[in-house]
C-alpha cells in the first residue's frame, strides 16, 4: 500500500473532501497540519498555488487541489465512488465543480465587512440550497447524491453539508466549533464582534 500525506490547515473544508475519501475508502493517511500565516519550506516546495490540500505519495510524488486528489484516489483505491456510467460522471463532476460556488455563498455571512454585508449575504443563502435541492430532484430518491451510495460528490460537498456522517469530521464537534470561533476572531470581520469563545458561550 502507498505511504499518503495529506496537507491540511485544521479548519479547512477543501482538505476534508480528500479526508473523507481516505475514510470512505478505509485507507490510512498522515494528516499533517501547518499553519495559514507559518507555511513551512517543505509545504512551498510539494505546493505549486502555495495552498492546501497537497498531498504526497511514497514521499515522492506530489498531488495539489483536491478534485484532483480525489479522482486520483478513487482510480487507485477500491471501492469506486465515482459511478459506473460516463454520463452520471460527468453530472457528478460537474456538481462537484459547483461546490466552491455554493461555499462561497453560504459562507459569505464570516467574511463581511459590514452590517450591510451580511445581510446582502443572508439573503443569498437559499440560492445554493435550492440549486442543489433541484439536482437532488432530479438524481433519484436519495439520500445521496446518486441514490443510495456514497459518491465522491457527497464528499466534495460533505463539510458543508453531511455532518452526521463520521467519515466527515476530522476533529471532535466542540474542538472543532473552538478552532472555528477562533478563526472567526482572527480574521476580525463583522460578524466576529458577537462570536464568544465556545466555552464561555456554553456556559
Amino acid at each position: 500500500m502507498p505511504k499518503y500525506m495529506l496537507v491540511s490547515f485544521k479548519t479547512c473544508p477543501w482538505v476534508q473532501r480528500s479526508a473523507i475519501v481516505f475514510r470512505e475508502k478505509n485507507t490510512d493517511f498522515e494528516f499533517r497540519h501547518i499553519e495559514p500565516d507559518n507555511r513551512p519550506d517543505w509545504f512551498l516546495a510539494i505546493s505549486p498555488h502555495k495552498k492546501v490540500p497537497a498531498m504526497t505519495v511514497d514521499d515522492k510524488v506530489s498531488l495539489f487541489e483536491s478534485n484532483a486528489i480525489n479522482e486520483y484516489l478513487d482510480e487507485t483505491i477500491a471501492p469506486r465512488l465515482h459511478p459506473a456510467d460516463p454520463i452520471e460522471r460527468a453530472v457528478n463532476r460537474a456538481w462537484t465543480d459547483y461546490v466552491p460556488t455554493f461555499a462561497s455563498l453560504v459562507t459569505a455571512t464570516a467574511y463581511a465587512d459590514t452590517e450591510a454585508d451580511y445581510d446582502k449575504a443572508v439573503e443569498q443563502i437559499p440560492v445554493p440550497f435550492e440549486r442543489v435541492e433541484n439536482a437532488l430532484e432530479k438524481q433519484g430518491s436519495g439520500p445521496f447524491f446518486n441514490g443510495a451510495k456514497y459518491s465522491l460528490v457527497d464528499a466534495a460537498y460533505a463539510p458543508f453539508l453531511l455532518l452526521a456522517r463520521p467519515s466527515t469530521h476530522s476533529f471532535p464537534a466542540a474542538e472543532f466549533e473552538e478552532m472555528y470561533r477562533d478563526g472567526l476572531k482572527r480574521r476580525d470581520k463583522w460578524v466576529s464582534k458577537f462570536i464568544e469563545p465556545a466555552r464561555a458561550a456554553a456556559e
